[in-house]
């Protein structure tokens, strides 16, 4: 009797499973969706540059915020010098620290 119910319960299982498919499409409309809806985001990274034999090592941080305003701030590891991007209402300005 617990074969035949665990039985029907794979078979049933593996319909359902086949017939809600989410597919690729589905995703990146998702993903447009709540991409659309936020009001902006942070983000942190290093950025590596090969220039010959050279090497050059960045820490960034960015925010944006809704409207097209962003921040962008690099900072070299190897001396601490920074350069911010910062973009607003009145234009797009470039710091350098």
């Amino acid at each position: 009797m617990k074969k035949i119910l665990f039985c029907c319960l794979a078979v049933v299982s593996l319909f359902l499973t086949g017939c809600f498919q989410y597919g690729e499409n589905d995703v990146v409309k998702d993903l447009e969706k709540k991409i659309n809806k936020s009001k902006g985001y942070q983000l942190d990274g290093e950025l590596e540059i090969v220039n010959n034999d050279e090497t050059y090592h960045y820490n960034i941080e960015v925010s944006y915020k809704k409207d097209n305003f962003y921040k962008v701030s690099l900072t070299n590891v190897s001396n601490d010098h920074t350069q911010v991007i910062l973009k607003n209402s009145d234009g797009v300005y470039v710091y350098t620290l």
